[in-house]
């Protein structure tokens, strides 16, 4: 277990965390959170060894293996399996060990090196690094792509594949999902969920942090509060902890005035001297419970818009890309005044392209863009870098931005306004690239405040804000009397703020009929489609549901009886005497003759693709345990054991796409053996 005792952290002069402790059991998923600034990430560095603490210890078993994300991007001309491969340290070291045995002709070295391999999973292991690398969203033809031909944000998911290549006993995650849209979230969210090990992770996703963790550290005021439950329970938590310190605040004030009144009402009268000086006493020895301070609440608003055109504006026909490349085509949609509109879609679809021509930051490859008249655009852009220069400070770019919009205003009145976006004091001189991704996104929404916008179009604006100012802007956005547009990955932000859905998928857009339940459920679909080399259903085909994966043949054989295996019908009782049976009973046996012949034709092509699958399952197990064989001889080379690897793996899926045929072949049979 994790325990942390009278731990004090200092970052420069600033006292972070102050006597704070907690213990976290083995297996516990953990949830790290509280304001920016208040020690979250000091924490992790303690944990990962790259801090001291000034006083007071953490102690973490010794032979516990960690492994956290690394927030540096890397620059290799690697492949991305080989580099993710790379976060799978035992691994490595058996790799290791083996090169070294074989240099030095150690044959006895040589088998630890094997038996090494093999108990760090050598023969799957490219295997499980590329499903990592497919369910965080890359495609099939980059999982050997060079790393340095990925832009950030997909570096970003290869050191997350990397981390949780490990098979680590202590995972730290910090803000995993910033990089991530809903399809690789919904699968990151199931495999962690998997997760032995005991894991730690910093978010502002609340949906996320409910999805994962059971335990919530709270860190505050230089303190450590462990609540046990997830983030709405510990809000739930926290929140009734509160009242009660209040009250008890309040009542001990209360009690205060009390003697206090007595003590100055009597200390001058002889007769009551020795009651009000025992007063006095009890006022000195009563120890003072302080108020319950909390972190004043964010907020702000949008600006009334000066008019509101309907419709907003009209594509027709629209083409979006960059330069000759067209991503998403024929784009016929309206946008009308008051809609809040959720755009969804997996990374490389083309949202981000279709947001940044409709905000004028991208021309139209095609087609036509009306806009309604006086429309006033108000953009975010998922790197907030686009819209802001590094060498400004808050109070220049307000300034610039004023004289555009409403040059009468006032460096004072600008000063005041920053102030409301927590830019109090020198912080408006402080340079832009200074700032935390946090305060430039509070940056860019006071410019888009400032503008008094209409149409909103926001490209994933929660990536570096805390959930205070996530609930801030949740609420602006449900006050704003304009339109709508949002890209985003937080989806308790789609959920409060979205009435309807578009869907940029395979080239094209069109409206998703659900919610964003029924979009994970379609994903769902989506996945196992894939998996059983179907294609994929269509979005509005989402309810319709595919029958559950078979088990194994064995299983399914021991679920649904074999039709060959059913008792024959009852035969009829023959007459005595050798007496001719009645007409009635010959016709009955004729026509129980007839409906046997039928139920056999009908049933004989059923029965021989049984045998037929049957014979194929027995090939493919054949199959199999040659390859395992193989496997696990130790003079195969690196190249020969991939081989083997994918062609194990074809051969679990043909096992399980015949098994499930199985299954389904045999429920006919025995529906027909059971008609009448």
């Amino acid at each position: 277990m994790i325990v942390v005792r009278d731990l004090t952290l200092r970052r420069g002069a600033k006292v972070v965390l102050e006597g704070a402790g907690f213990v976290l059991n083995p297996g516990e998923k953990v949830g790290l959170v509280g304001r920016n600034g208040a020690g979250k990430s000091s924490l992790f560095s303690l944990l990962a060894g790259r801090l001291q603490a000034d006083q007071g210890d953490a102690e973490i078993p010794p032979r516990w293996v960690m492994s956290e994300v690394a927030q540096h991007m890397p620059e290799t001309s690697d492949g991305a399996t080989d580099f993710v491969l790379e976060g799978d340290a035992p691994l490595q070291r058996a790799q290791a060990m083996l090169l070294e045995a074989e240099a030095s002709g150690d044959g006895h070295a040589m088998a630890d090196a094997h038996v090494a391999l093999q108990d760090a999973g050598a023969f799957d292991s490219r295997a499980r690094a590329q499903a990592l690398l497919l369910g965080l969203g890359f495609a099939i033809g980059q999982l050997d792509a060079p790393v340095n031909s990925f832009s950030g944000g997909w570096r970003m998911r290869l050191q997350l594949a990397r981390a949780l290549m490990c098979p680590a006993d202590l995972l730290l995650l910090d803000e995993p999902t910033n990089h991530l849209d809903l399809d690789a979230l919904v699968w990151l969210e199931a495999w962690l969920k998997r997760l032995p090990a005991t894991m730690i992770v910093i978010s502002h996703d609340r949906e996320f942090l409910d999805a994962t963790t059971q335990v919530t550290l709270h860190v505050d005021e230089g303190q450590v509060q462990r609540y046990g439950g997830n983030y709405s329970a510990f809000e739930m938590m926290r929140a009734e902890r509160i009242a009660q310190a209040q009250q008890a605040f309040a009542k001990q004030q209360e009690r205060i005035a009390h003697l206090q009144r007595f003590i100055d009402r009597f200390k001058a009268k002889a007769s009551k001297a020795r009651q009000a000086q025992s007063r006095v006493k009890a006022l000195a020895r009563m120890e003072k419970i302080a108020p319950m301070l909390t972190a004043g609440d964010f907020q702000f608003e949008f600006r009334e818009p000066a008019n509101i055109p309907n419709p907003m504006l009209a594509l027709r026909e629209v083409a979006c890309g960059y330069g000759s490349t067209t991503i998403v085509r024929r784009v016929e949609r309206t946008v009308l005044a008051g809609q809040r509109i959720g755009i969804l879609g997996a990374n490389g679809q083309g949202k981000s392209t279709l947001v940044k021509t409709v905000a004028r930051m991208l021309p139209a490859l095609g087609g036509e863009i009306v806009e309604g008249k006086g429309l006033a655009i108000g953009y975010f852009a998922q790197q907030e870098m686009d819209l802001l220069s590094e060498d400004d400070t808050p109070l220049q770019r307000m300034v610039r931005l004023a004289r555009e919009v409403s040059p009468a205003a006032r460096e004072q009145e600008l000063r005041n306004f920053l102030g409301q976006f927590r830019f109090a004091g020198d912080m408006v001189h402080q340079r832009v690239g200074t700032l935390s991704g946090g305060e430039r996104a509070r940056l860019v929404l006071a410019t888009i405040v400032w503008q008094r916008p209409n149409l909103l179009l926001l490209d994933e604006p929660t990536n570096h804000l805390d959930l205070t100012t996530r609930e801030a802007l949740s609420m602006a956005l449900n006050e704003f009397e304009g339109t709508v547009l949002l890209v985003s990955h937080d989806r308790a932000l789609l959920r409060e703020t979205c009435d309807e859905f578009w869907l940029v998928t395979r080239g094209g857009v069109q409206p998703f009929d659900g919610d964003l339940d029924d979009y994970q459920a379609w994903l769902l679909e989506v996945a196992k489609a894939v998996q059983r080399g179907l294609p994929p259903p269509e979005p509005g085909g989402w309810t319709v549901t595919p029958a559950p994966p078979a088990g194994s043949a064995s299983a399914a054989s021991s679920a649904v009886p074999s039709a060959s295996a059913a008792p024959p019908p009852a035969a009829k009782d023959k007459p005595k005497g050798g007496a001719r049976a009645p007409e009635s009973s010959r016709d009955e046996r004729q026509a129980g003759k007839s409906a046997r012949a039928a139920a056999a034709s009908q049933t004989r092509p059923l029965r021989q693709e049984i045998a037929r699958i049957d014979e194929r399952l027995a090939r493919l197990g054949t199959e199999k345990a040659e390859v395992e064989r193989d496997l696990a001889q130790p003079d195969r080379g690196a190249e020969a054991y991939a081989d083997l690897g994918r062609r194990l793996a074809h051969i679990g899926a043909e096992m399980a796409m015949l098994e499930e045929r199985w299954l389904e072949v045999s429920t006919q049979l025995e529906s027909i053996a059971a008609t009448p």
